[in-house]
């Protein structure tokens, strides 16, 4: 990626985008503003056709919004919002180490961001899979949107699916390939997940407890302390299980247990 940077603006307040360039005038040597989109819907089609490397983009928009508009790209560009979105987002965007630009933009915050992303694309650190500003944005994203609630697991018995509830789940464990999970009435289930989705798809309600083991803390009848840091687990279900927590999650376990 060489400068100046092909830049497309994504914004549905025509002041704003006229503003933005503008302000992008005075820095030609970093930015090359090749288009702009009104909406997200808009801003989806131009970033697919001209694959620029540079993306403003607002977040409340028509049709589709900023987050959105970039669940849907097949390759995120660099992106650097430009929004007056609230401080715990502003706050998110901090910690994720993406560039944000609180509107109405000023002029030296502006200059910060172009001098930020020329030193991303003289370090050779642009916008590629394994970027870590691609990554956080994607991370970002992910945090940002609501977790869709799920109440159950699906199984196949035989011919048919049976849907187990979270409630009635006591744990999950890996076993070679494949993941079963438990319930309290000490029935074992073939699931098609693995530990790190379901770590990931389940409420805070299922604690990871080691590399293999997701554990419904709803269930945790005692904590034993074991040796090297690990703990025993012994569960309410009709088995009775003891399950012992991995050295590497002590920390995780001792602050969701409150321990």
């Amino acid at each position: 990626m060489t400068l100046p940077l092909r830049t497309v603006l994504v914004d549905d307040e025509a002041l704003a985008i006229s503003r933005l360039r503008r302000l992008l005038d005075k820095h030609q040597d970093t930015f090359e503003v090749i288009g702009d989109a009104a909406n997200g819907a808009e801003g989806l089609t131009l970033i697919t056709e001209q694959q620029p490397d540079v993306v403003f983009l607002d977040i409340e928009m028509p049709l589709l919004n900023g987050f959105e508009m970039l669940g849907r790209l097949t390759n995120v560009p660099m992106v650097v919002f430009a929004t007056a979105y609230d401080q715990y987002a502003i706050r998110a965007f901090e910690e994720n180490s993406v560039d944000y630009l609180l509107k109405p933009i000023e002029a030296d915050r502006l200059a910060r961001t172009a001098q930020k992303i020329r030193a991303l694309v003289e370090r050779n650190e642009t916008a590629t899979a394994t970027n870590p500003m691609t990554e956080n944005v994607m991370r970002l994203l992910a945090q940002m949107q609501p977790k869709k609630e799920i109440y159950s697991i699906s199984v196949k018995t035989g011919e048919k699916i049976k849907l187990i509830p979270l409630s009635d789940i006591a744990y999950f464990e890996a076993e070679d390939k494949y993941v079963f999970l438990s319930t309290v009435d000490g029935h074992k289930f073939l699931t098609t997940y693995t530990i790190t989705t379901l770590a990931e798809k389940l409420p805070d309600t299922f604690v990871r407890v080691s590399r293999s083991v997701l554990v419904n803390r709803l269930k945790i009848a005692e904590v034993h302390r074991h040796f090297d840091g690990k703990f025993l687990l012994a569960l309410t279900d009709k088995k009775a299980t003891k399950l012992t927590t991995g050295s590497t999650y002590s920390d995780t376990v001792r602050q969701l247990l409150e321990l």
